[in-house]
């Protein structure tokens, strides 16, 4: 029999609010924000939470303003987040590119629907794929996780601002309308349970000398202080040196850019998450994300119990992107089918990371509702 305080923490609740819960959990009490469906309720849901837990919540008056108001609170010292959905993530381009290379921690949480344009504000899409890696101009790196229940919308939202704190970068947390509108039962855990990460600070008082973007020797991160502390720096979207100040130097420049990927880079098995299913006898392998996931999971087990040896890779992780999961596939897998609510996005970097050892497909649909467990069922057979 469950406990009282075990049933205070489950919950029949839609992943809007579940990551409206787990940003509090996480430490988030700054969120600005604009209205924009199919993330409305994430905003609707803090703008009571927040005061509730000494947090604060602005509605800005479009989303540009809403991207810089959560960067400028984060230099002040706390944990922000903000969401949107297509039109209002294409507008946060350019800040998300500030908040790179500045090295702000932030979350953006884009909850994606029908486009191009205004498109299908009311329907699912993955078509932000590409987007949510490339979307911002200049050569960043990018961390992207994507939820595919209402459970991982809640876990990936507070590994999003871990990550986003602890490597001092914006965040991307790339849900759907599915996944944003469904409703599950979810048992949130302690809060003591809870692994939390807070950003490096600097070690010495005000007033001795201070880098804000000298990276620290052990985790190739630098200590970030508070704006307001009495900690003296610059912060400006060109090129600048350890002090914050602008340089075109060559070395420096060059160095800043590779340690921007490299602590990225150099964390993938930490920052790849993922799951997979049967594909120790596996010769086709299907290979989704988010809400796709649930359909390709039903089409397998369909196929296994056709007699079908059939695996599933499921990313939580989009980018970076895991290359190593495919290359130690066995050799008897002779196909990847690739499912996804778009045109064929994320099937490119599946084909880059083959090298030619097995056959790459896709089940790609734009229409503005779900694949379907049988149209993947039908490209498996196909495969064999």
């Amino acid at each position: 029999m469950l406990s009282t305080a075990t049933k205070d923490r489950i919950r029949f609740i839609q992943g809007n609010e579940a990551c409206a819960e787990a940003a509090i959990a996480g430490g988030v009490r700054f969120f600005a924000g604009y209205p924009i469906t199919p993330s409305s309720e994430i905003a609707e849901i803090l703008s009571k939470r927040l005061p509730q837990e000494g947090g604060k919540f602005i509605q800005m008056e479009d989303e540009i303003a809403s991207m810089g108001a959560i960067l400028g609170a984060s230099l002040a010292g706390l944990k922000v987040m903000t969401a949107t959905s297509g039109p209002g993530f294409s507008l946060k381009q350019e800040l998300i590119g500030f908040a790179s290379l500045c090295e702000i921690p932030c979350v953006i949480v884009n909850v994606q629907r029908g486009g191009p344009s205004t498109g299908l504000p009311t329907s699912p899409a993955q078509g932000d794929v590409m987007q949510s890696r490339w979307g911002t101009h200049g050569d960043h790196p990018a961390i992207v996780l994507c939820p595919s229940s209402v459970k991982e919308m809640y876990e990936l939202t507070v590994q999003a601002i871990n990550f986003s704190e602890s490597l001092r970068t914006p965040v991307i947390l790339l849900s759907d309308e599915i996944v944003a509108h469904l409703y599950e039962k979810v048992e949130f855990p302690e809060a003591a349970d809870l692994k939390l990460s807070d950003r490096p600070r600097p070690k010495g008082p005000p007033g001795e000398k201070y880098l804000p973007f000298a990276a620290d020797s052990l985790s190739g991160v630098p200590r970030i202080a508070n704006f307001g502390d009495g900690f003296h720096f610059n912060v400006t979207g060109l090129i600048h040196d350890l002090d914050g100040f602008p340089t075109t130097d060559p070395g420096k420049t060059e160095n800043l850019i590779r340690r921007l990927h490299e602590k990225v880079n150099s964390r993938l098995k930490e920052i790849c998450l993922f799951e997979t299913e049967n594909l120790e006898d596996a010769t086709t392998v299907i290979c989704s994300y988010g809400a796709t996931v649930r359909s390709a999971r039903h089409a397998v087990r369909e196929a296994g119990q056709k007699g079908l040896k059939v695996g599933l890779i499921k990313l939580k992780t989009l980018w970076p992107f895991p290359d190593f999961i495919f290359e130690k596939l066995e050799k008897k897998v002779k196909t990847v089918i690739v499912c996804e609510m778009n045109m064929g996005q994320l099937i490119r970097e599946v084909e880059r990371a083959s090298r030619g050892r097995f056959k790459v497909a896709g089940v790609n649909i734009s229409r503005g509702t779900m694949i379907t467990p049988q149209e993947i069922l039908e490209k498996i057979e196909r495969a064999g």
